[in-house]
């Protein structure tokens, strides 16, 4: 059918109907249609950016090889249509995903399901996480502030009053020295929060990864990690990566940090370094931006007993810790460094028995 444009004198074909094909590439959600026997029939695109698998390559491949279920969870099918909200995902080609997953039975197609994956647990997160994730980061902020800063006040408070007392030298040099220490203290934690407020661009260029990881190894197996077992699982062929060495190892130092805290009630602690190049791997690069590739992949994974359930959605939340000391400052800016050098960072519980992994995902150099 064509309409006649009054101002050129021309005929203008009009846009064909959409149609029902049209309407499920489109979705904007992750939508995948499976066949009676369990195999992919069609993915939209939204599903082919979640899963980093094209249509063409999920056509005919079993959907329980490409998402998997929680145990036990795919149990519960009874044909009749099947949801999972807020559960861990694990996706072939990306890993663990928490995500909501729903799956409906097409009408008069005996069999025939359409599965719907809403990542990060859309449902519950979009329903309260923005008012608990502030409330939380702010209840945090001022218990930690408060400990942090009222205790060693106190302490410089009495030994001010002290040293107007005393006249013995050594005394006097006791009393300033803790006044000294005190205010250092204070000033260290200020310092670390204003890592938060730096903004400066960081300074990539092409390095070799392995010498910065056994720098931080050096560091941490002398002091804070020296009664772990640091072991080492290397990609030998890995290229250069676009890094800022300081930045790079100061985040590799607080996750090795973390984790040998996490261990400290585990029997037989051990702290594994591991890289691989993983093929095909990319995340969003933003509204009308292309996908940007992060194939290298560093992991510091630990056997101790990951964070409560409660807390590892938050972990990377400033002033959210788990352990009984914790500031909740150090996996926060781990995230933040990363995020500088143009990479991403996720937290799983993966294998068996359970241990908890330290993804990052970081871009290769240009001509690596």
């Amino acid at each position: 059918m064509s309409r006649s444009d009054p101002e050129a004198g021309t005929a203008v074909q009009a846009a064909p109907e959409p149609g029902p094909a049209d309407w499920f590439a489109a979705l904007p959600v992750a939508a995948l249609i499976v066949r009676p026997d369990g195999a992919v029939a069609h993915a939209n695109s939204a599903s082919e950016s979640l899963l980093n698998h094209s249509e063409r390559a999920m056509k005919g491949q079993p959907i329980d090889s490409l998402v998997r279920l929680p145990a036990g969870e795919a149990s519960r099918r009874d044909g009749h249509g099947f949801a999972v909200y807020d559960v861990e995902l694990v996706l072939d080609r990306v890993g663990p995903v928490r995500a909501d997953y729903v799956e409906g039975m097409l009408p008069e197609q005996p069999g025939w399901r359409i599965i719907t994956i809403h990542p990060e647990g859309a449902s519950r997160r979009f329903a309260n996480a923005g008012d608990r994730g502030g409330v939380r980061a702010a209840i945090g902020a001022a218990a930690m502030l408060a400990h942090e800063i009222k205790n060693p006040l106190s302490g410089i408070r009495g030994a001010a009053q002290l040293l107007a007392e005393v006249t013995e030298p050594e005394a006097r040099h006791e009393l300033t020295t803790l006044i000294t220490s005190e205010v250092d203290r204070v000033a260290a934690l200020i310092d670390r929060m204003e890592d938060f407020t730096d903004e400066r661009p960081r300074t990539l260029e092409a390095r070799n990864i392995y010498p910065l990881i056994a720098r931080a190894r050096q560091v941490a197996a002398a002091g804070f990690a020296r009664e772990m077992v640091i072991e080492e699982r290397f990609d030998p062929s890995l290229p250069d990566v676009m890094l800022d060495g300081d930045a790079f190892v100061q985040l590799l130092l607080n996750l090795i940090k973390n984790a040998a805290e996490a261990l400290e009630e585990t029997a037989a602690p051990r702290i594994t370094l591991a890289t691989a190049y993983r093929h095909g791997v990319s995340v969003s690069g933003g509204r009308g931006k292309p996908r940007r590739p992060l194939p290298i992949e560093l992991c510091v994974i630990d056997n101790g007993p990951g964070a409560p359930p409660d807390l590892a959605e938050h972990l990377f939340e400033p002033f959210v810790s788990g352990k009984r000391k914790g500031r909740g400052l150090g996996l926060p800016l781990v995230e933040k460094l990363v995020g500088e050098l143009g990479g991403v960072i996720r937290y799983a519980r993966e294998g068996d028995p359970p241990a908890t992994v330290f993804r990052i995902l970081l871009p290769r150099a240009p001509d690596a």
